[in-house]
């Protein structure tokens, strides 16, 4: 049996029109997120066959799959719930996400000069990558992270609570090379109610955690 599965997505493929097209949603979830979770089993597969055979030629370049597509399979996976048809704006007391929205405040700034970073980090990603909002639990706060490919450049131990898919695979077919445009209009569809989860679940999480500092 497989260790890791496609998750559904948890709307239609047309829902967030005209953020992203229905095409889109469905090349992007069905064949290429696809295609991380069939790597990341494949990988697997192969490593407890070099572990049958003792056979360690390949290690390297095994774990470097694994991790690629392991990644690829978990940022993917917030990503799809990241959104919502009835997302944008900013989290706000009386939606619940109060204590998001002090979070970002006390972290950045305010909640526009959070979104001026985040939205650099997206858009400036060098080739394929990721901008992600990250609960850094050493700290204690969030930090803003640039995700080159889908693993590197990442503080150790951070824990994803909103990314920004910024390989060309998730708005070329809309947006063409206008990469700035795409990532602007991701605003319209944050699910802050799924973000301010995700800070409170990672908060408590990194609670049981010891690390020096």
């Amino acid at each position: 049996m497989a260790t890791y599965t496609l998750p559904e997505l948890p709307y239609d493929y047309s829902t967030l029109e005209p953020v992203i097209s229905g095409e889109i949603i469905e090349l992007h979830h069905d064949k290429h997120h696809a295609a991380y979770v069939k790597g990341a089993n494949d990988t697997l597969e192969q490593l407890a066959e070099a572990r049958e055979k003792d056979q360690w030629g390949a290690l390297n370049a095994l774990e470097k799959n694994l991790a690629f597509h392991l990644s690829g399979h978990i940022l993917h996976s917030i990503y799809w719930r990241n959104m919502s048809g009835d997302g944008g704006g900013e989290p706000l007391e009386k939606d619940g996400t109060g204590e998001l929205a002090d979070a970002i405040a006390e972290h950045f700034g305010s909640f526009a000069r959070f979104k001026a970073q985040l939205s650099k980090a997206s858009a400036s990603t060098q080739g394929s990558g990721w901008g992600v909002l990250a609960y850094e639990p050493v700290s204690e706060r969030l930090i803003v992270e640039q995700v080159y490919d889908h693993q590197g450049n990442v503080g150790q131990g951070s824990i994803p609570i909103l990314v920004f898919d910024a390989w060309e695979h998730a708005f070329y077919l809309q947006y063409r090379n206008q990469k700035v445009d795409f990532i602007e209009a991701m605003w319209q569809v944050v699910n802050w109610q799924d973000v301010s989860e995700r800070y409170l679940a990672a908060k408590e999480r990194a609670a049981g955690l010891i690390v020096a500092p």
